[in-house]
């Protein structure tokens, strides 16, 4: 089996000390909203446009990255992290993984509306730290969720 990777983007988006998750309806997952880096996009982009069309929520990043002043390059944000995620395992033998770029954000509401062919407002809720905890998510969701709110708390003070 040939090897694949794709270059996505997550954003977890923090709100009064919880964060959006959705039903995936493929994947039977609860994840934050994201999807893959289009061809002339860079990845805090694609994670800032996938949660405007998945949530209608305007997204601002938690973003440090030290700005380098240059008159031929510049600095864009730096992800919190960055995961090699396998997607497609078959047999024991991984055909496919993304490369995730992962951003926290904080927006100014809860309101979500999503896009036309997005999935279902009823799709998504709100998690704090302690319902992360108690809820089926998977392992990565519930640590960088609660990180997610932590950092943006902090960032806010």
């Amino acid at each position: 089996m040939e090897l694949t990777r794709h270059f996505v983007a997550t954003v977890y988006l923090v709100n009064e000390g919880a964060t959006a998750l959705h039903e995936h309806d493929r994947l039977g997952l609860r994840l934050p909203p994201g999807g893959h880096v289009d061809r002339a996009e860079l990845p805090h982009e694609t994670a800032l446009r996938e949660a405007r069309e998945e949530t209608g929520l305007e997204p601002t990043l938690v973003d440090d990255t030290p700005d380098v002043g240059s008159p031929t390059a510049r600095s864009i944000p730096r992800p919190r992290h960055l995961l090699l995620e396998d997607i497609n395992v078959c047999d024991g033998a991984v055909g496919h993984q993304h490369v995730d770029h992962v951003y926290y954000a904080r927006v100014g509401s809860r309101a979500i509306d999503p896009g036309p062919d997005e999935e279902p407002a009823a799709a998504w809720d709100w998690y704090t730290p302690a319902e992360l905890r108690a809820a089926d998510v998977d392992p990565d969701v519930e640590e960088l969720g609660t990180e997610a709110v932590r950092t943006a708390a902090a960032a806010t003070d």
